[in-house]
């Protein structure tokens, strides 16, 4: 009988089929880990980091904590000194900023900070951020933007404090019991009323059940009003009272964490997943014409600059009349136009009165830039805002063309009712 041998190539056809039955049974999700997502936003968090032992710690845990924090929730995290990066726009590569434990301090650091928020950047500050004692050396930041103005007082030494969830309907604040015990922090009061800024939406703030709070006598709260965490409606952004740890100040030792609380660290990454949160870009463009005059609302000379006035204006298929629906929450939704989609249809000066112009906007959050769609019965939609409940209407039942939309009280009249065309 002829003597049968095994082909030279038969071990390279096991070797591969036993590849191939490894690779089987390797979980898929095993497998598919090997190819990194992209992540879902950026982050930068720019620090000093010389300046108070507790302040420079909580920086060094931040930049433990967040790392950590990144890699389980898909974010990338980049700490740096360079507060330079706001003055000559390397800001513009990260969807959120933090501010660990200072705020920036030239006039063109301030000036880079204040254009990247203005266009729709987010930001989030912990503590010593928002401390100063003039704040007219940069009103806009400490009386605008955080609504806090200076520093009034302050409890001594850091403690737990128990907090009120304010606002459980904002993505934030969402996953907050009503009331919570806070990391340890030296907690800090404000010269402003931050309540009586319409701008200002408080998340949280010290629940009365937890005075007296401090150690000592006199640096303590026996009782008040003290918000510790809250947005500013007109911007992409978040400010937390909290940030500095409990030091053995003849050591130079940590005795306290300001991640010990997994309630406030869900409210860290809840803030931080809705501010690094992308536009959604998948709703389709419509026209809005008046059921009153026929008019579409319109991007006056179809400009792309904050301040465009939104008027009414023949038909005509141009981009200058195209909108998008894009839904913030509870809701309402953002009115974005097709040539600035950072640009929404906004109420100007953030007005409540009747007749109070539209005009456009770059998006940043406030309740003036949103509004509730209704469904009429014939078909027809209205659009009420968010800020005052008045219906986004025209100002004339003329067809003439030109003339700006304004807000008035709601009347289910033709003036309010607006036909809506997809558009390619």
């Amino acid at each position: 009988m002829p003597r049968h041998t095994v082909p030279r190539r038969l071990p390279h056809v096991l070797l591969a089929l036993l590849a191939l039955l490894i690779g089987l049974l390797v979980p898929a999700a095993q497998r598919a880990r090997a190819v990194p997502l992209a992540p879902d936003f950026k982050v930068l968090a720019l620090y000093n980091g010389t300046w108070d032992a507790a302040h420079i710690d909580f920086v060094k845990e931040a930049n433990d904590w967040f790392p950590k924090a990144a890699a389980a929730n898909n974010f990338s995290y980049t700490a740096s000194t360079n507060w330079d990066l706001l003055a000559n726009g390397g800001v513009d590569a990260y969807s959120v900023v933090l501010f660990l434990d200072d705020a920036p301090q030239s006039a063109a650091q301030r000036a880079g900070f204040e254009r990247y928020v203005r266009g729709g950047g987010a930001w989030l500050g912990f503590h010593v951020s928002a401390f100063t004692t003039n704040a007219s050396a940069w009103d806009w930041y400490y009386n605008q933007f955080l609504g806090s103005g200076n520093f009034r007082s302050n409890t001594w030494g850091p403690t737990t404090a128990v907090l009120r969830t304010e606002n459980p309907a904002h993505p934030a604040a969402a996953s907050l019991p009503a009331t919570w015990t806070s990391a340890v922090s030296e907690w800090y009061a404000w010269s402003n009323n931050l309540r009586a800024n319409p701008n200002i939406k408080v998340l949280a703030s010290v629940d009365a059940s937890g005075f007296p709070l401090g150690t000592d006598p006199d640096q303590s709260w026996y009782s008040g009003d003290y918000p510790i965490v809250w947005t500013n409606t007109q911007y992409r952004m978040l400010y937390a009272n909290f940030g500095h740890n409990a030091m053995n100040y003849a050591t130079n030792t940590r005795t306290s964490s300001t991640f010990a609380s997994a309630t406030q660290n869900r409210l860290l990454l809840d803030a931080l997943k809705w501010l690094g949160k992308a536009p959604v870009a998948t709703d389709p463009w419509n026209s809005l014409a008046s059921r009153a005059n026929g008019l579409c609302v319109d991007a006056r000379a179809a400009a792309t600059a904050n301040g465009t006035a939104v008027q009414q204006y023949t038909c005509n298929s141009t981009t200058a009349q195209h909108f998008r629906l894009t839904a913030t929450d509870s809701g309402y939704v953002r009115l974005a136009a097709r040539n600035n989609p950072d640009q929404v249809v906004d109420v100007t000066g953030v007005s409540t009165a009747d007749n109070a112009p539209l005009q456009l906007w770059t998006y940043g959050g406030g309740a003036n830039q949103q509004w509730r769609p209704v469904t009429e019965a014939g078909g027809g939609q209205h659009f009420v805002a968010r800020h005052s409940g008045k219906c986004l209407t025209v100002a004339t039942t003329a067809a003439t063309n030109s003339v700006q939309l304004v807000q008035r009280t709601c009347d289910d009249s033709a003036a309010q009712s607006f036909r809506l065309t997809a558009q390619p």
